[in-house]
């Protein structure tokens, strides 16, 4: 049993992994950061191996390993956490998700797998069966 947990979060204003990875490649270095209003209880178990789930258009499609958390004040002065990531965007198997505000935890039996290296996309399903699948539980 993995001593790990993940976080799961939308990508908004993004329209694929492609434009998530331009994104990434924008702001340079090894790690970027996501900042949020909330502190993650479970933060000791997020930074023992854990990821963050990057939901793009309703489907889970990469994630980026959490490198650390760090306190973060805005212009407001309000403390906010600053999720830091490993700039690496790993891709994913498709997990469809309903739409949620914030994120949420995600177990490691409940993540999706990484596809092989080199391996760009699944092969893309009609969306109406995608839908029917996703619906059943099965994607």
């Amino acid at each position: 049993m993995a001593n790990h947990v993940n976080l799961v979060k939308l990508c908004v204003g993004v329209d694929s992994v492609e434009d998530l990875a331009a994104h990434i490649k924008h702001r340079g270095g090894r790690t970027t950061a996501h900042v949020t209003r909330m502190w993650p209880k479970q933060g000791d178990a997020l930074l023992n191996g854990g990821s963050l789930y990057w939901v793009i258009k309703g489907v889970i499609q990469a994630r980026q390993r959490i490198v650390s958390l760090e306190e973060y004040h805005g212009g407001d002065g309000v403390r906010r956490c600053a999720i830091m990531l490993d700039a690496d965007l790993v891709r994913t198997t498709g997990a469809q998700r309903r739409p949620f505000q914030g994120w949420r935890y995600l177990k490691p039996e409940d993540a999706p797998n990484d596809l092989p290296k080199g391996r760009e996309s699944e092969t893309k399903l009609p969306a109406d069966l995608a839908q029917t699948l996703a619906d059943i539980g099965l994607l």
